[in-house]
C-alpha cells in the first residue's frame, strides 16, 4: 500500500502539471458556454464506505441532478448503474469531455488527497452505490481514477460485468496488476469503448 501510495502522489502530481495547460483551457470552454460552475462534485462511496467529494469537470447543465428521476424510464444500465446514451441534460461540450474521458481530470486532485487511487473500483455517487452482498468487498480498497471496468468496455458492461471485474481486482490486485491497467487506460481512452 505504501508503494501504492508513492505512486499515486508521483503520478497525480505529475500529471496535474503536464495537463494544467488543457485544464486551463476545458475550464474556459466549460465557464463560457453554459451557466454555473466548472467544477461539479458529488458524494461517492470511498474506502470503507466513508464519503468524500468526488470532482469533475461539469459536463451537464447546472441543476441536473433534480431532473434525473424524469429520465428514469430512459435508463439503459441495469442494477445499481444510470446511463442514457443521449441524455439531454449533458452540454455540447460535456459530450466531447466525456468521450475522450477529460471531465475526470480533477480527480487527480481527490487522488493527490489520498480520496482515491490511480487505479481501483470507480466510485459510484452514495444513492447508486448497491454495495451489498459479494459488491461490498469493492470498498475493501480506495477507489481509483481508471481500473478493470474502465479498460474493458466501461458504460457497454453490466452491473453484474463491472461487480465481477472489481472483485477479480481487490482479489488480484498488485503493483503489476496496476501498470497493466494504466497502460490500458491510453487506448481505452482514445478509442472512447462504452464513453457516453
Amino acid at each position: 500500500m505504501l508503494i501504492k501510495r508513492l505512486i499515486d502522489v508521483a503520478g497525480s502530481l505529475t500529471l496535474l502539471v503536464l495537463t494544467a495547460p488543457l485544464t486551463c483551457l476545458i475550464c474556459l470552454a466549460v465557464a463560457t458556454t453554459s451557466p454555473g460552475g466548472v467544477l461539479f462534485r458529488q458524494a461517492r462511496a470511498g474506502r470503507g464506505g466513508h464519503p468524500f467529494k468526488m470532482l469533475k469537470f461539469r459536463t451537464m447543465r447546472a441543476g441536473a441532478d433534480v431532473e434525473r428521476d424524469g429520465l428514469a424510464g430512459r435508463n439503459e444500465s441495469n442494477g445499481h448503474l444510470f446511463k442514457v446514451r443521449d441524455d439531454p441534460r449533458v452540454t455540447r461540450i460535456g459530450r466531447l469531455l466525456r468521450r475522450l474521458s477529460l471531465d475526470e481530470l480533477p480527480q487527480l486532485i481527490n487522488v493527490l488527497r489520498g480520496e482515491m487511487s490511480l487505479v481501483g473500483p470507480r466510485p459510484l455517487p452514495l444513492t447508486d452505490s448497491g454495495y451489498v452482498g459479494p459488491a461490498r468487498a469493492r470498498l475493501s480498497v480506495p477507489p481509483g481514477l481508471t481500473g478493470l471496468w474502465q479498460v474493458s468496455g466501461r458504460s457497454e458492461l453490466t452491473w453484474e460485468d463491472m461487480v465481477r471485474l472489481d472483485l477479480h481486482y481487490v482479489k488480484h490486485r498488485s503493483i503489476g496488476l496496476d501498470l497493466v491497467i494504466l497502460a490500458r487506460t491510453i487506448p481505452a481512452v482514445v478509442t472512447a469503448r462504452g464513453a457516453h
